[in-house]
């Protein structure tokens, strides 16, 4: 009797190949994983690559004339030699270096170092024009509070903490000059303007103990964040300003302009450029409700400006005052310092000359309205007139304009023009407003 034997699987049956096929699969998933695992990594690698070989030479150019500059700054501090006989609060100093944390940069080291007494005092000793003692108040916080933070943090002291914060934020600033620029003309233009900005009127500030640098890379890459529909983030970057200057209104209304624009066209995700209108202006009208709530005058903050540091919105009176006196050489004007007041009369004139050029290249309304108001804020101001010359350092849509046209030049050609007037910018935009002026 034939009993039924078990049925093997014959060679080259269907089931083998099946199984052979299940194996090939796996093999073939296993290999699919293992790319999925490779590709992202060369994505990630090529992106490094191209971030690297795109800002390593804006950060060297920026920081190689920014070196050139501020060596010929210590030099001529050091050979003239005439920190040595003033106070320590007013361009003064053991060392030239010292220099940099004067002015208001000793101002910031004591808000960093015991933070606010608003308060509206008389002063005894005081004139028509200054009625009130000075008060650290009237220095916004988000630079001390950085520089606080950096020295608790790194041990550093509040000088080098402070110097540490604006040298990174002015690397920090370039970047995203150039980002703006390029969208423009290019690679080779953004680089020229990140040149610009290391040599331009007032930028002696940068690399000092002042909130120049910190606020310029606030505003430009909330600039550059509006223009790239980066609502949300433009919106806090623009709140973080407001702590930093009292400007940053120039750059608030920016915002909101191109807001509204958008909105006006934008049916749809409405939400993030109406939460950025409504989030930037938070920081600079909470500090100043501050400020005057302590005070006991909701004024207070401007009341302080005017009666200590004779500072108000007079609608360009004396800037029309300074240009008439300046013209016929005459120095007998408000806080006179004629060399100082003929570098800001120059940076004036040049920045009038430019606006037209840049509303030629018909750039996006948050950099036009930010520069026209940050003009209309610091010309129609009653100040020291030679700190304009820093007062439009944040203007730096500027750039843009004489960027665009020397993208044409080589780049050793670009590289030596800039380093010639970064050793002049050691006089012009250092020396002479930190001694020869009032920072």
């Amino acid at each position: 009797m034939n009993h039924p034997t078990t049925l093997g699987t014959p060679p080259g049956s269907g089931a083998e190949a099946g199984a052979h096929a299940d194996a090939a699969d796996a093999d073939a998933d296993a290999e699919a994983r293992e790319v999925r695992h490779r590709v992202p990594d060369a994505d990630r690698r090529s992106h490094l690559y191209r971030a690297v070989s795109r800002y390593i030479p804006v950060l060297a150019l920026y920081g190689g004339l920014k070196l050139i500059g501020f060596s010929v700054f210590m030099y001529l501090l050091d050979s003239a030699g005439d920190f040595r006989h003033k106070h320590p609060r007013f361009g003064g100093g053991a060392h030239p270096w010292d220099v940099l944390a004067s002015w208001d940069g000793w101002w910031y080291q004591q808000v960093a170092a015991h933070g606010y007494t608003p308060a509206l005092i008389p002063d005894p000793n005081g004139t028509d024009l200054i009625t009130l003692k000075g008060n650290s108040a009237a220095f916004f916080p988000l630079y001390p509070a950085a520089m606080r933070l950096v020295s608790d943090c790194t041990g550093l002291g509040l000088y080098g903490s402070g110097m540490l914060v604006s040298v990174l934020a002015s690397f920090v600033a370039a970047l995203g000059i150039h980002a703006v620029t390029a969208r423009f003309g290019g690679g080779r233009a953004g680089l020229a303007a990140a040149g610009l900005w290391a040599v331009w009127p007032g930028s002696g500030t940068e690399w000092a103990g002042y909130s120049e640098s910190l606020y310029v890379a606030l505003a430009v890459w909330a600039c550059h964040c509006v223009m790239s529909d980066r609502w949300l983030t433009a919106g806090v970057l623009t709140f973080a300003a407001g702590l930093g200057r009292p400007t940053a209104v120039a750059l608030i209304a920016a915002l909101t302009v191109a807001g509204l624009l958008t909105l006006r066209r934008r049916r749809e995700d409405v939400a993030r450029p109406w939460t950025a209108i409504l989030v930037a202006p938070l920081g600079l009208i909470g500090y100043l409700l501050w400020v005057g709530n302590r005070m006991g005058d909701l004024r207070g903050y401007f009341t302080l400006q005017k009666g200590a540091w004779a500072h108000t919105f007079d609608f360009g009176e004396q800037t029309l005052d300074v240009f008439a006196s300046l013209a016929v050489g005459r120095t007998d004007y408000l806080f006179a310092c004629p060399v100082e007041d003929m570098i800001g009369a120059m940076t004036v004139l040049l920045g009038l000359l430019l606006i037209p050029l840049l509303i030629r290249l018909r750039p996006p309304a948050v950099l036009t309205v930010y520069t026209i108001l940050t003009f209309v804020l610091v010309l129609g101001s009653q100040q020291i007139f030679g700190n304009v010359s820093r007062y439009l350092l944040p203007a730096f849509p500027l750039f843009i304009p004489p960027a665009v046209k020397l993208r044409g030049l080589g780049l050793p050609t670009l590289s030596a023009l800039l380093a010639v007037t970064a050793v002049a910018s050691g006089s012009y935009a250092g020396y002479a407003l930190f001694e020869l002026g009032v920072p």
